[in-house]
């Protein structure tokens, strides 16, 4: 999510390239996030070869951004904590 939220569409090549994991991984992680709707996957042809194409939806747009808000909150209680101990 991290690297298509960047590019909001990738080929599969692409994804495999910059993420550190195994083609059967990277297809396990698309499929959930594409059933969770995050996703759309495009299969097509790039003559002779298959072509799968990764694009953010609108709704991965925004879990992501929640996900996102969510961690950053979480560090700063987090931080904030740290110092009241101190």
């Amino acid at each position: 999510m991290s690297l298509l939220i960047s590019v909001r569409s990738a080929e599969f090549s692409f994804l495999l390239e910059n993420i550190n994991t195994t083609k059967g991984n990277l297809s396990f992680q698309l499929t959930k996030l594409e059933e969770a709707e995050y996703i759309m996957i495009k299969k097509s042809f790039k003559g002779k070869y298959p072509l799968t194409t990764c694009e953010i939806s609108e709704k991965g747009i925004k879990a992501y951004e929640t996900y996102v808000n969510s961690i950053d909150d979480y560090f700063k209680e987090f931080k904030n904590n740290k110092n009241q101990s101190l």
